[in-house]
């Protein structure tokens, strides 16, 4: 699916992650665990934001300096109404060029939306973003295999693509990352989450 169109349907369930009907419980502990490894607690980004702000909350809590990036105008506009004191960008992961290096990059539920074709340079992109000892922690489909597919959520088609845990690990290496963690967190769903870390030197 065409990021653009991915996004528009966002625009019109945006405000589902803004209600009291989402659970905003939803990846904290991991993110949590991640911060474990954080050495230097600077400056993050949270991609595909999202209009919840529970990521954003948790990492000012941490004492980041914290930024956004989403694709969705509805998603940003409530993102922004809820912390306007954050600086967010309006763009396309695919093509979109970090404006510096981030000690951490939460990447939670989001990029697994881009085209299949893109999600080994959206891993390159987060991983060389980072920080010396930065981390990353990212969600992806729990497969061994490349694959693609759409779901209907609240009306809308999302499509989601995963590239397989063996790409995966060899992207991270070559990136100059290690893997600290890796979990199927939802099982028996296929949701994948790692905690990644560049190399110091």
């Amino acid at each position: 699916m065409d990021p653009l169109k991915q996004a528009d349907n966002y625009n019109q369930i945006a405000a589902h992650w803004a209600s009291d009907k989402f659970n905003r419980d939803n990846g904290i502990a991991q993110h949590k665990r991640a911060l474990q490894s954080v050495k230097h607690k600077q400056i993050a980004i949270d991609i595909g934001c999202g209009s919840s702000g529970r990521i954003i909350d948790l990492l000012l809590k941490e004492g980041f300096e914290v930024e956004g990036l989403d694709l969705s105008i509805e998603m940003l506009k409530l993102a922004k109404e809820n912390h306007p004191n954050v600086k967010f960008y309006h763009g396309d992961i695919c093509i979109w060029d970090f404006p510096k290096q981030y000690d951490f990059i939460s990447a939670w539920d989001s990029v697994w939306h881009a085209p299949l074709t893109e999600q080994s340079n959206i891993l390159k992109k987060l991983c060389n973003a980072l920080t010396p000892n930065g981390v990353l922690i990212y969600t992806t489909g729990a497969v061994d295999e490349p694959g693609e597919g759409s779901n209907e959520f609240l009306g809308q088609m999302l499509y989601h693509s995963a590239m397989g845990i063996p790409a995966v690990l060899k992207t991270v290496t070559e990136c100059n990352c290690i893997c600290r963690h890796l979990e199927n967190d939802d099982w028996p769903n296929p949701h994948l989450y790692l905690i990644i870390q560049r190399n110091s030197a």
